[in-house]
């Protein structure tokens, strides 16, 4: 059972910069190229059928760059496609899901004082709710409300509130976070996928057959790329929000989610004016400290008290082990001044990333991260400040290690 947690614990690591290199890589590209079709201009004697140009200085050199619209009048020798940042993005971070969420469904997906459900059920309503979510969002595209930018994007705000809301009330704080994140990013690989390639290809297979291609294949790529855009911040916060309980672990998370898409919103509106040379609206960066600040004061807010806790099967097996007085005298003494509801340590209002370390039954659900954090490695404590000895290491490692066998 040891070396599975370290090989899992590897895998997860690196899966996660997998996610976040592809990631990089996607985001970089998405804003680039918003930022470039905001900044095109037009010129007389601009070739036929080019919608604007653009100078560029990078890298000791200059770039000149035209947009054409809807294609050229022939098929370019070479043409560079921007897809596979996006899917590899959403594969890694799929994979980081069933790695994390899926394999530890127990720990970090299912919150059984908030819905009593296996892992096999949690897991479904998982994998339900991102195809669901596209679908309900591809439709709306689709229908005539499609037409009125401003009414889908009131329309949409309000879906992602319900999704916010709904996961809170199906899955762990930190789930519910991640999974809003998986949607929305769920929704913008689609886009990529199953709108704005397909799109592209019809262009390009008109321009080969020598036709003259529909401008309509442009417009909705253009759409759901810029769709994309606005959506990209908020699943930057949510797939971060993991490392900071006081985002998802309040009773107020899904009000604090529904937020950060505002923040997101209007953080993008401000660099695409730019971009597009129409002003400097220093307003949005005002109007996104105020939203921030509340975002903290919600999280500050009591929670509602939920009941009394529940044990695993898999933690009364830790608990039942010998060693467990030992360690549970050791963790109260080494860990609990920080990892309590009421934090003694200086500078600490909260227990870091939410653990609570001063109890039977929380000691044994953390057991598996105990040990990786304070057993087989010195992560924990922070800089050894409360001088745990190797001899507790030690029993602590020996602790799940026995109980697991």
């Amino acid at each position: 059972m040891q070396d599975l947690a370290l090989f899992w614990d590897w895998l997860s690591f690196a899966v996660r910069w997998l996610h976040v290199v592809t990631a990089i890589a996607w985001i970089g590209s998405s804003f680039y190229f918003i930022a470039l079709d905001l900044g095109l201009r037009q010129r007389p004697g601009l070739p036929a059928g080019a919608h604007g140009e653009e100078w560029q200085v990078h890298g000791g050199g200059f770039y000149h760059i035209q947009k054409y619209l809807v294609a050229p009048a022939e098929m370019p020798e070479h043409l560079t496609w921007f897809k596979w940042e996006s899917y590899a993005t959403w594969l890694s971070g799929f994979a980081m899901l069933c790695v994390v969420y899926y394999a530890g469904a127990d720990l970090f997906l299912i919150d059984r004082n908030v819905l009593d459900v296996s892992p096999t059920v949690a897991i479904l309503i998982s994998l339900a709710s991102l195809a669901l979510a596209w679908l309900f969002y591809d439709q709306l595209c689709k229908s005539p409300l499609g037409n009125n930018d401003t009414a889908l994007m009131l329309v949409l705000y309000v879906f992602l509130v319900a999704m916010a809301w709904g996961y809170t009330q199906l899955f762990t704080g930190r789930a519910a976070f991640l999974h809003l994140g998986a949607i929305t990013a769920t929704v913008m690989s689609a886009n990529v996928a199953l709108v704005i390639i397909p799109n592209q290809k019809i262009v390009v297979a008109d321009l080969i057959a020598g036709r003259k291609p529909d401008p309509k294949y442009g417009k909705i790529a253009k759409t759901r790329s810029l769709h994309n855009n606005y959506l990209t911040l908020p699943v930057i916060f949510l797939m971060l929000s993991n490392h900071y309980p006081l985002a998802f672990a309040t009773e107020f998370n899904w009000v604090i989610a529904s937020i950060i898409f505002i923040i997101g919103v209007l953080i993008r509106h401000y660099f695409n004016t730019v971009h597009a040379r129409k002003g400097n609206p220093h307003w949005t960066w005002g109007a996104t400290v105020v939203l921030f600040i509340i975002i903290m004061w919600l999280s500050t807010v009591p929670a509602v008290l939920t009941g009394e806790k529940k044990v695993s099967s898999a933690a009364e097996t830790f608990i039942a082990s010998a060693h467990f007085p030992a360690v549970k005298d050791t963790v109260i003494s080494r860990c609990s001044m920080c990892h309590t509801a009421e934090p003694a340590w200086d500078g600490l209002y909260r227990a870091p990333k939410g653990v609570i370390l001063d109890n039977d039954a929380d000691i044994a659900e953390h057991a598996r991260e105990i040990y990786l954090q304070a057993g087989r490695s010195h992560a924990m404590p922070p800089g050894n400040v409360t001088e745990v000895t190797p001899e507790e290491r030690a029993l602590l490692t020996a602790w799940f290690e026995g109980a697991g066998k």
